[in-house]
């Protein structure tokens, strides 16, 4: 009989941290589960350490496949995966005991909704609470909030064709697909509760971003999903009656929408078309 949740597991180069994720992963209340270990091309002991873990508990399942981001391995999991329902988890962070029990009844409860997250506990090189919003589209267009790990039913997943691949930098996959879930009027469900500790690291990937690629990646995400964009974005800069910009015309651009959006909430223009002026 298949498991109800899944959980997704990409390693890459994890051995000093992948024991600590998979002890959380069997800690669970929850145990109608299985894990899928994905080992994305790792120099060091990820593949032996994994392997202990498959021996140990058969709900543990381990592949091996050479490099090719995190994307590509997410979706590599998700594709050999039997649950109803998708838990990512990356293999620093480490999940809090009761999270899968309460998300599982959640969309036992109601079956409109499509995923369910929570807020997280740093650790690491960082302590505190990271308290995350509601989800709104507006917001998310604007910066993901909200971590990778959250559970989902496998057929949204379906639905907008996994993780985008063709992200030009890993590291964004989960924020594009949160904004295309909202696009289909996915809906999201916050826990008021921390869910999961977020491991925070110094040589973690997102910190590794120069800002050539942070650039490549929002221009992508921009391109894409332009027509939410200018939608948004428009009606927001409308709303502001004390604005005296003249941009009305310019607003049948969607570069310009896009560049009026970045040049406010970043600090860049994408396309060069909008420079504040300042007095």
């Amino acid at each position: 009989m298949n498991p109800i949740l899944s959980i997704i597991i990409p390693c890459y180069n994890s051995e000093s941290t992948l024991e600590s994720t998979l002890e959380s992963v069997i800690s669970q209340d929850f145990q109608d589960w299985e894990a899928i270990i994905i080992n994305d091309g790792s120099t060091d002991t990820t593949e032996e350490i994994a392997l202990r873990w498959v021996e140990k508990d058969k709900r543990f399942r381990y592949f091996a496949k050479p490099n090719e981001g995190l994307g590509k391995t997410r979706n590599f999991g998700i594709e050999r995966s039997n649950g109803e329902y998708i838990l990512p988890l990356d293999s620093d962070n480490q999940l809090m005991k009761d999270f899968t029990q309460e998300a599982i009844a959640v969309f036992e409860k109601n079956q409109d909704i499509g995923v369910v997250y929570g807020d997280a506990e740093y650790f690491g090189e960082k302590i505190g609470l990271w308290e995350v919003a509601e989800y709104d589209l507006k917001k998310i267009l604007a910066n993901n909030y909200i971590d990778a790990c959250a559970i989902f039913r496998k057929k949204v997943w379906a639905a907008v064709d996994g993780y985008d691949e063709n992200i030009p930098h890993q590291g964004h996959e989960d924020w594009e697909f949160w904004i295309a879930l909202g696009v289909l009027n996915v809906k999201f469900h916050h826990l008021n509760k921390i869910t999961f500790k977020y491991f925070v690291s110094k040589d973690s990937m997102i910190r590794s971003y120069t800002f050539e690629m942070l650039l490549l990646n929002y221009d992508y995400i921009s391109n894409k999903y332009s027509k939410q964009y200018q939608k948004f974005y428009r009606d927001v800069y409308l709303s502001f009656e004390k604005n005296e910009i003249k941009y009305d015309n310019n607003l049948k651009s969607e570069k310009f929408v896009i560049d009026l959006f970045f040049s406010t909430f970043f600090g860049f223009s994408i396309f060069g078309l909008y420079k504040i002026k300042k007095n």
